[in-house]
């Protein structure tokens, strides 16, 4: 299968400039079920969480107890000038802020361990939903924004419990410590200091409302981002033989001003918030001081000490309500990036119908009868293609970029499924065998091989979890690929850079046939796999693909028509019709689609253009 996936769905965040961003209105889809979904995921660490709540608790009720012995303080021994006095309960004072940041640094060390469980649990789980989600979906979403999702959106979330939580699960707790206090204190003062809390919370209503597009779009923006980012570093060298810095710059610089504007808006607007909360504060206290003075000097039952204590009650019950206020735009951010989470979760993942078994001893007959697919509904990519396939068997497919080659092996393999016709192996329809049981049936060597940051050995591996070393050794003599293995600094234990870019092209397919070799499969399909290799180790490649078509069905995909003139049978497809079949010769008598095909190969003076348009 190629990896250029002829025909699939345009993939956002592919080759080419990416639309500049337009300010469309955008807001959480639901954010109750992301946050009830994300305390499903706290509840693993609720016994926890309990604890902090009881720690958060004695540290309330301690600045509660604080703030009082303050006003004590100047009520009975600053006033009363009581020096013994004053240094006792300077020293029980310590004591207890002593305690108070004892218990802060446990309740923080203890939501660490909560954020670090939880966020473990979410990409544990969308990593493993990932690996459940059809071809069709990595064929239409751009692999960087999936890695955003699966790093930066699930870190978001970790900063957010980590800290936004602590500072939310505290601060309730204190403003209603504090609201308690303030009333036992004085109602009288604390309905002065309440007068101005509602403009508080319509401030933030307002704020919330007008941000909440914006962070939306930036975790958008920034998917998009890490998607073009990654789609030029793999592409670096094409971007550099076609001399086309100055566009990606371009390109780069306005996806990376549309981030950056997003950004700015959602910061600008949430960061006017706490300015604003501030110098409501700052007027609350002037009105409670004012109001408290005024009502001392009446005769009201206020002396300094409930005045300064009072203050201070009020500064520790707005001081939360800000911190909350400005925690807004983290939330904010979280639950973004939660939704986009929850989002891949829930893609419908690949499932086999019911009572789907699972397919043993494969002798490896293939028959297609009258199969139609299409990527797009009323837009066929494949019309009433049929074709048999006997046990060891080899069929050439062969036709234009974007006949329906690469489709009949996705359909065959079930990365999508048949829109109708029938499809068997051994007789079996393989819309009732299990995926895993198919898959495991075939082995593959695609024309763009990929290879993992392990070990060579490894890397055959890979065919088979369970082969010995010496089966791994021996796959790789078969496929013609151990001299050059042993010849690599470590042999079978050279561990392999970035897709085996230390490799030669020619060397990394023979180590895919090696892999191949190990799968032991009935069925092989070879997807174009030496048309990026030269002439002359096409030669050691073919040699290797001997000892691998043995026994088996294969399907073959190639462009080179003279690696194909031994197939049992060739299939030119055109347009998603297989307009000719037959055997090479046979084809060549016909003097039809094929011959001109083959012939535009070998002769001068034919445009292949020409033929295959």
């Amino acid at each position: 299968m190629s990896q250029h996936k002829e025909n699939a769905p345009h993939r956002p965040g592919g080759p080419g400039p990416i639309p500049m961003m337009h300010h469309k209105k955008e807001k959480l889809k639901d954010p109750k079920a992301t946050v009830k979904r994300l305390l499903h995921y706290l509840g693993s660490s609720k016994y926890i969480m309990v604890f902090v709540f009881f720690i958060t608790l004695l540290t309330t009720v301690i600045t509660i107890i604080g703030t009082k012995l303050n006003g004590d303080t100047v009520d009975k021994f600053i006033i009363t000038r009581d020096l013994n006095g004053l240094a006792k309960i300077c020293l029980v004072m310590l004591v207890l802020y002593v305690i108070s940041s004892v218990s802060v640094f446990i309740q923080n060390r203890a939501m660490v361990r909560i954020a670090q469980t939880t966020t473990l649990s979410i990409r544990k789980d969308l990593f493993r939903n990932m690996q459940g989600l059809p071809l069709a979906y990595y064929d239409s979403h751009s692999s960087g924004d999936l890695m955003s999702r699966l790093t930066n959106d699930v870190d978001n979330i970790n900063m957010t419990l980590a800290q936004s939580v602590t500072q939310l699960f505290s601060g309730i707790i204190s403003i209603v410590g504090m609201l308690i206090a303030m009333i036992l204190l004085s109602p009288v003062l604390t309905l002065i200091g309440l007068l101005t809390t509602p403009f508080m919370f319509i401030l933030m209503r307002v704020v919330v409302k007008r941000t909440q597009p914006y962070f939306i779009k930036q975790q958008t923006e920034l998917g998009k981002l890490n998607g073009y980012i990654e789609e030029m570093v793999s592409g670096q060298k094409a971007v550099l033989l076609f001399s086309q810095e100055e566009k990606v710059k371009e390109e780069f610089g306005k996806i990376n001003s549309n981030l950056t504007q997003t950004a700015i808006l959602a910061q600008t607007f949430s960061g006017f918030m706490g300015p604003m909360n501030n110098c409501i504060n700052n007027i609350t206290y002037l009105i409670v001081a004012v109001s408290g003075g005024y009502l001392m000097l009446k005769g009201f039952d206020i002396t300094v000490g409930i005045i300064f204590s009072f203050i201070l009650y009020m500064r520790n019950f707005t001081r939360p309500i800000n911190e909350i206020f400005n925690l807004f735009n983290t939330i904010q951010s979280a639950l973004a990036g939660a939704e986009r989470v929850f989002e891949v979760m829930d893609e419908e993942k690949e499932q086999d119908r019911v009572g789907a078994v699972d397919m043993e001893n494969i002798e490896g007959e293939v028959i297609l009868e009258d199969v139609h697919f299409s990527y797009v509904p009323e837009k066929p990519i494949l019309k009433d293609a049929t074709l048999t396939a006997k046990k060891g068997q080899t069929i050439a497919i062969v036709g234009p970029t974007g006949a329906g080659k690469t489709t009949i092996i996705n359909l065959l393999t079930k990365f999508y499924d048949i829109d109708s016709g029938l499809i068997t192996i051994d007789g079996h329809d393989i819309q009732e065998v299990t995926r895993e049981s198919l898959r495991k049936s075939i082995a593959m060597v695609l024309q763009d091989t990929y290879l993992f940051s392990e070990s060579v050995r490894e890397n055959i591996r890979y065919g088979n979890l369970d082969a010995t070393d010496e089966e791994v050794e021996q796959a790789a003599k078969l496929a013609n690929a151990h001299s050059f293995i042993k010849q690599l600094p470590d042999g079978y234990d050279t561990i392999l850079s970035d897709n085996g870019s230390n490799l030669s092209q020619g060397q990394r397919q023979l180590l895919a046939i090696a892999r191949a070799i190990l799968m032991k499969s009935s069925i092989l399909i070879l997807d174009e796999a030496t048309s990026s290799i030269d002439t002359r180790t096409e030669v050691a490649i073919q040699r290797a693909m001997e000892h691998l078509m043995k026994g088996k069905t294969t399907f073959v995909i190639a462009h080179r028509l003279s690696t194909i003139r031994n197939a049992d049978q060739i299939l030119a497809l055109k347009d998603g019709e297989i307009i000719e079949r037959g055997t090479h010769y046979e084809l060549l008598e016909k003097d039809g689609f094929y011959a001109n095909l083959y012939n535009s190969q070998f002769k001068k003076g034919i445009d292949l253009d020409d033929i295959i348009a």
